[in-house]
């Protein structure tokens, strides 16, 4: 029998990137895939395009936005009848020193990264809590551990995830719901073609496993964490970087 199924994911930013690939990873496991993204054009196309290997939906939703968030609950719960687990993937970045960073760039980052996460955690959780069982991924990144020029926003939403991943655990454990996170490295995505070859290549070296990481890395990383055999697992951030911060 597949992992999950019979059960319901719900992947924020599921339109593309890590997102994506998480999503065709848990369909292939049984699961049935709620993509929560802004992109309702690739949403639509991601949602068209798994259906054809299993249940899989989309729900345009603004994370940041609270009443957007209960709003396409409500649509996944009349969908899929119960949440059993939520993946906070969704992120962006407004990358600038900390001498030229604007206000907008600022809480931009905030509001997706991190607000969005409180938002889509808060009313998932109330959902999982009246069933007494469910699973909150939060994914952070590997620079909320050792900080990376240019990215005063981004890092503290990436920190900060980690922190809120350690007091959801300690609430919600006894009411049956596992919370972990997930820093990932440098990551093969569109995210990564802004960055310049000089820096890949120093990135490179500093990695022992010399290679950047795919999407299907983290796929496996939610995947296990997701699942039974991680059941007394929560309150942690398993880092999947190649090795980078060690």
């Amino acid at each position: 029998m597949k992992r999950f199924e019979g059960k319901s994911v719900i992947i924020t930013g599921g339109a593309s990137g890590i997102g994506y690939t998480s999503a065709m990873a848990f369909l292939s496991e049984g699961a049935s895939v709620l993509i929560w993204d802004v992109n309702e054009v690739k949403g639509k196309e991601a949602a068209e395009k798994f259906s054809k290997n299993g249940k899989a939906f989309f729900i345009q939703v603004n994370t940041a936005n609270a009443s957007s968030v209960k709003e396409a609950l409500e649509a996944s719960l009349n969908l899929v009848g119960g949440i059993d687990v939520l993946i906070n993937n969704a992120g962006i970045t407004r990358d600038a020193t900390l001498l030229k960073m604007t206000d907008e760039q600022w809480q931009q980052v905030i509001d997706v990264n991190l607000t969005g996460v409180f938002n889509c955690g808060r009313a998932v959780a109330s959902h999982m809590a009246e069933r007494g069982r469910g699973v909150i991924i939060n994914t952070s990144s590997v620079v909320a551990l050792y900080g990376n020029f240019g990215q005063s926003n981004y890092v503290a939403t990436k920190s900060g995830l980690i922190g809120m991943t350690k007091v959801w655990a300690k609430e919600l454990g006894r009411k049956g719901i596992r919370v972990n996170a997930v820093a990932p490295g440098f990551i093969e995505t569109d995210m990564i073609t802004t960055v310049p070859d000089k820096i890949v290549n120093a990135l490179l070296e500093r990695t022992p496993l010399q290679r950047l990481g795919k999407p299907e890395d983290i796929a496996a990383a939610y995947l296990f964490l997701a699942s039974d055999e991680a059941s007394f697992i929560t309150g942690t951030c398993l880092s999947v970087d190649g090795g980078i911060t060690i």
